[in-house]
């Protein structure tokens, strides 16, 4: 039978799908003729539907040398390579078929998917414009190029993408739902929602579109319906950020009871962590309680963020002769900050585009002593990586104002006051370690203007400011802060917060004031994006601080009392809203913490009525919190070692058991 008649026979048992009939007619045509293209080809893909890719990937580069002018070889070869992990070869695979064939546009579609996996993103972007040029009507091609540009930012070219991708499938609810991140990214919550609502509508159980449809929630200061919306995203499909994201907004809530949120810090670990805790393997530090130690902090706020104004006085005053310092990078987008904290540490690690299993064994091949966790249930958190058990020791600290609920972590670095004894120990799954003086060192932004002259000597009027994330204005503080102003009629609020450029979120957050009988025009929101240095300037035109509750404000609060504003806080039950009373404690004016809200209110009336008093405060408040625990680095580090030390002292001592 001569190859073209063997060819048609293989080709009708493949496609009646007897395809082990099929290969044996292939196999008997490549004993006759080696190198026949199309019986190499078509065998490839049999031995590439069957699972076997690195076959195909062989007998796809044969039939592509067989005819130099085939590209469906190349083609598939790519597909097969991608799928045994060598993107790299798939690439050029990719390009092979292009330079063969250049108007196939799944070769570019396919070019542009696997340099977007290697992070190429401005070649896959170039390489996914061209696919939608040859193939306009394709959706799955515009749908990719939204992603890519919506990686790059390119946000305007991303929603004109998935506005393609909708008009050639308007039933596709993924197309719906990505558009509606777009909408997000562009700060246009309306936009979103509808997108999102219109991918509900076409797939009820949608736990994406949930998910957005609380971020979208959050980013409007909506969080107990953001908190429904993130339940129903879980009841679909359970996914640890999404729990991550319901726990840390819980933190908000004033109607979040501490024994309620504590099982649901353990309902992740149950979730999420208990599967991994077969893989957790013996660690072979050497069990030597005063030797030279291996200490890791892992974020992904190692950049312009709060958390480098207490991590970064801790890098640069560790003991080196006792201390070997990691940092663990998961930084999305690096700037001056990163690179200022990557010559503190020792070792640097760039861990972002790390799986949670390869993080975790990197930090087991640094042979890390003691593990910090500097973001607990924030965005880009490494908890999983925690939940692997790398290191001997693991501490949980700053970044995040709660238990993380995780088996696997040790220890919860906080103070006397945050953490009274015996108050919060029942609610956190880590054994709290409780530093002598407070739990943080700030320090203050380069950038610091000077403190300026007390506002209200000049305008004749207090203004009370608050530049926490305007979530955090619960509302319990909002009732608190307009009995406040009815109590003092000249008095006006200045809040300051990303998210206030909202024109709904601004309005409802007025019409909680004006219903409380405040009139709009005696509070001033800003929502513009500012320096750092600008961001501090603000402080010149706030006579008084107001600390928000239940989520007291932490680096907001250092940055008042730094531009010479005092802070008034009310005393709350659990960390979260224990911050601000351990801050001007440890200041040395405890007598801005109330215990009640009469007390926060008469408070803010004796520090008004007094003006040339206020303004005495305002100039000292600098150089006292300069000769304060609250920035004294020295002694914080000396504290910090300690306890670093018996935690590393205890765990020898189990190695001797």
């Amino acid at each position: 039978m001569n190859p073209a008649a063997l060819l048609q026979k293989g080709l009708t048992a493949q496609r009646s799908g007897q395809l082990a009939d099929a290969a044996a007619i292939y196999r008997q045509m490549l004993q006759r003729w080696p190198q026949h293209p199309d019986a190499l080809y078509l065998l490839g893909l049999i031995e590439q539907t069957s699972g076997n890719n690195a076959g195909a990937v062989e007998l796809f580069e044969r039939a592509a040398k067989a005819n130099p002018k085939f590209a469906p070889p190349l083609l598939q070869q790519g597909f097969a390579l991608n799928t045994l992990g060598r993107t790299e070869e798939a690439a050029a695979a990719f390009q092979g078929a292009i330079t063969r064939k250049p108007d196939m546009a799944e070769a570019h579609h396919q070019l542009g998917v696997t340099l977007r996996n290697l992070h190429r993103l401005p070649a896959a972007l170039a390489s996914l414009r061209q696919a939608t040029t040859l193939s306009p009507k394709d959706g799955v091609f515009w749908l990719t190029r939204g992603m890519t540009c919506l990686q790059e930012r390119l946000l305007d070219e991303a929603v004109d993408s998935f506005q393609h991708a909708i008009q050639i499938n308007p039933a596709l609810p993924e197309a719906h739902e990505i558009l509606g991140q777009a909408f997000m990214a562009q700060h246009r919550p309306e936009a979103a929602r509808q997108s999102i609502m219109e991918a509900l509508r076409l797939r009820p159980r949608f736990a994406e579109a949930y998910h957005d449809l609380a971020r979208i929630c959050v980013e409007e200061g909506l969080l107990a319906e953001a908190v429904n919306h993130y339940r129903a995203a879980l009841d679909i499909q359970p996914e640890p950020d999404t729990h991550t994201n319901l726990i840390f907004v819980q933190n908000y809530l004033p109607t979040t009871q501490p024994a309620r949120h504590f099982a649901e810090h353990r309902l992740w670990s149950e979730r999420f962590e208990r599967l991994l805790r077969p893989t957790w393997r013996v660690h072979h530090n050497p069990p030597l309680p005063d030797r030279r130690l291996r200490i890791a902090y892992v974020s992904p706020d190692f950049r312009d963020h709060p958390v480098a104004s207490f991590i970064e006085p801790v890098l640069l005053a560790h003991h080196r002769d006792q201390f070997e310092v990691f940092c663990y990078a998961n930084v999305a987008v690096a700037d001056d900050v990163t690179q200022r904290l990557r010559g503190q540490a020792d070792q640097w690690r760039e861990i972002h585009e790390c799986t949670p299993e390869a993080v975790a064994e990197l930090i087991r091949l640094d042979a890390i002593d003691i593990l910090v966790d500097l973001a607990g249930h924030t965005t880009d958190n490494s908890l999983l990586a925690f939940a692997r058990k790398p290191a001997p020791v693991q501490v949980t600290w700053i970044g995040y104002p709660n238990t993380t609920g995780l088996e696997a972590m040790d220890y919860r670095l906080t103070d006397y006051i945050s953490d009274p004894p015996g108050q919060t120990e029942a609610w956190h799954r880590e054994k709290l370690i409780r530093l002598p003086q407070t739990f943080s060192c700030y320090r203050p932004a380069i950038e610091s203007p000077a403190v300026g002259p007390l506002p209200a000597l000049a305008n004749g009027q207090v203004t009370f400011g608050c530049l926490n994330n305007f979530r955090k204005l619960s509302e319990p503080t909002i009732a608190l802060w307009a009995r406040l102003l009815a109590e003092l009629p000249t008095a006006r609020l200045l809040l300051k917060s990303q998210g206030l450029d909202n024109p709904q979120t601004a309005r409802r957050l007025l019409e909680q004031f004006t219903q409380a009988g405040v009139s709009a025009d005696r509070i001033e929101l800003d929502g513009t994006r500012r320096s750092k240095e600008q961001h501090l300037g603000r402080y010149n035109r706030v006579d008084i601080g107001l600390d928000p509750f239940p989520y007291n404000g932490t680096t907001t609060t250092c940055d008042a009392l730094w531009m010479g504003v005092p802070v008034i806080t009310l005393e709350g039950r659990t960390h979260v809203a224990r911050v601000g009373i351990s801050l001007v404690t440890h200041l040395g004016h405890p007598e801005w913490a109330a215990a009640t809200p009469d007390e926060y209110v008469a408070k803010c009336r004796q520090l008004a009525g007094n003006l040339p008093a206020l303004a005495g405060v305002r100039q000292q408040l600098r150089e006292q919190m300069l000769h304060s625990p609250l920035c004294d680095a020295s002694q914080f580090i000396g504290h910090l070692e300690a306890a670093y030390r018996e935690m590393w002292r205890r765990w020898c001592e189990t190695q001797k058991e």
